[in-house]
């Protein structure tokens, strides 16, 4: 499995993400949803961190999930189309959760 495209990717993807839905990052400038809006109340904080999390985690799944049903033969594989599949089902969940964090953040 490690060497699918884009494991190592969705592996820090999903592992970064587990923090934040426990709640376990503080407020801070570094690490989390980190807007004008989370960074001034905590309770927003934790909320947009918790529900990001989740999202982060599912898309990274995603991935990984895909992987291991179609995986391809590593990184010299002659099917570029087979690649390019792999890059769409790691980049468009991540990117669904970033445009759903944000939308989710806009509503607090």
């Amino acid at each position: 499995m490690t060497n699918q495209p884009f494991f190592f990717p969705a592996m820090a993807i999903g592992l970064f993400s587990l923090p934040l839905l426990l709640g376990l990052i503080p407020r801070n400038r570094f690490y989390g949803i980190r807007t004008a809006k989370t960074l001034w109340d905590d309770s927003i904080w934790y909320r947009a961190n918790r529900f990001g999390g989740w999202l982060f985690l599912l898309s990274s799944l995603v991935y990984l999930g895909f992987a291991a049903a179609w995986p391809t033969t590593g990184a010299r594989d002659p099917n570029f189309l087979w690649w390019l599949a792999h890059l769409a089902m790691f980049a468009v969940p991540v990117v669904m959760s970033v445009a759903l964090t944000v939308r989710f953040v806009r509503k607090l």
